[in-house]
């Protein structure tokens, strides 16, 4: 099976938009925290099950490659238009929400609000994974892992918050 330039292009694409809006997520909360993750992080009283800040260096971008393939199978599926404009809306508005968490959590300290956001994030992960379900179960699959992340972000949001109130 050969294919095409375009092909690759369009998957290159796909996988590098959520690298690219992490980054970015992470460059906007350093800027406006005057204050780079790691000493952030740090600096937080956090709860025993929490990782080493270089955990996140390591699990994010495997989760935004992930990311990035699954929505490539998604838009290149023979499923209905509608179907892939329904995950398409999922997948770009928890792109949205991940972006955001960021700059709530480190950049504005707004832990709580955080929080909250995160678990709207999860509830459109869940529905964004259901969507990719109803186009292709290998798409969904590759967000297991994101899901089971964000989960443990969400506890980890919450106890942090409590923490350092």
């Amino acid at each position: 099976m050969i294919i095409s330039v375009k092909e690759i292009k369009k998957f290159i694409i796909c996988v590098l938009i959520p690298i690219l809006i992490g980054y970015l997520s992470f460059l906007i909360s350093t800027l406006i925290s005057q204050t780079s993750f790691e000493i952030q992080y740090l600096q937080l009283i956090k709860p025993d099950f929490a990782p080493s800040s270089g955990v996140f260096q390591i699990v994010w971008p495997v989760l935004y490659i992930l990311m990035g393939i699954s929505y490539y199978i998604v838009i290149k599926s023979e499923k209905s238009t509608q179907k892939i404009r329904e995950a398409s809306f999922f997948y770009y508005l928890q792109l949205l929400l991940n972006f955001l968490w960021s700059v709530l959590f480190f950049g504005f300290n707004l832990r709580f609000v955080a929080l909250v956001e995160i678990f709207i994030l999860l509830l459109i992960l869940m529905a964004m994974i259901y969507t990719f379900f109803n186009v292709n179960i290998k798409a969904a699959l590759l967000n297991l892992p994101y899901l089971i992340w964000i989960t443990y972000a969400m506890i980890l949001n919450y106890f942090i918050w409590i923490l350092n109130k």
